[in-house]
């Protein structure tokens, strides 16, 4: 088994999720980190913890953003941060299917992450060992607490309760 840990300035952590029933808003978290242990041989003893700091929301809008951190939604002064911690994993295609607990606004909940890509490994210039994945997943921001909303005058609500969330990390061997 092989351990790696998240390079976070080559790893993007993003979600998309509706906006006035008509669009979709998309943004990141700038900090996180995690690592992953692996194993090309073993596929199902994989394990991932990934740690993604809650006041780093960036959705390219200010106003928004400080909505987010606030007590309406992430509430980041009591919840700093997002947590996954794997609890199984299962060879899936070319990836993996991981099952684990994530834990967003203090709730924990088990969700399935699909890796869809894991590279092969590569030598850096600086002499560092490093390969990449890329995972996804689908929840429901009701189900961790993030409830708030507003009624639109036409029908329907201000924000989604599907949020797609995706990792494209870049991993350097320990």
């Amino acid at each position: 088994m092989t351990t790696y840990t998240i390079d976070g300035s080559h790893s993007h952590a993003s979600f998309t999720v509706r906006h006035l029933m008509v669009s979709n808003v998309r943004g990141e978290f700038q900090r996180f980190s995690g690592t992953v242990s692996y194993d090309d041989a073993n596929p199902a003893a994989a394990s991932v913890e990934v740690s993604l700091e809650a006041a780093s929301i960036s959705t390219n809008e200010e106003k928004r953003d400080a909505h987010l951190r606030s007590a309406d939604f992430f509430d980041v002064e009591k919840f700093p941060t997002l947590t996954f911690k794997s609890t199984g994993a299962k060879a899936h295609g070319d990836g993996l299917a991981l099952t684990g607990d994530l834990t967003i606004h203090g709730v924990t909940r088990s969700v399935l992450l699909t890796v869809e890509e894991i590279t092969g490994e590569q030598k850096d210039p600086w002499g560092s060992t490093r390969r990449g994945a890329v995972a996804t997943t689908k929840i429901k921001r009701s189900d961790f607490g993030l409830g708030w909303n507003v009624a639109l005058e036409a029908g329907g609500i201000l924000v989604g309760d599907d949020v797609k969330i995706s990792l494209e990390v870049e991993l350097i061997k320990q």
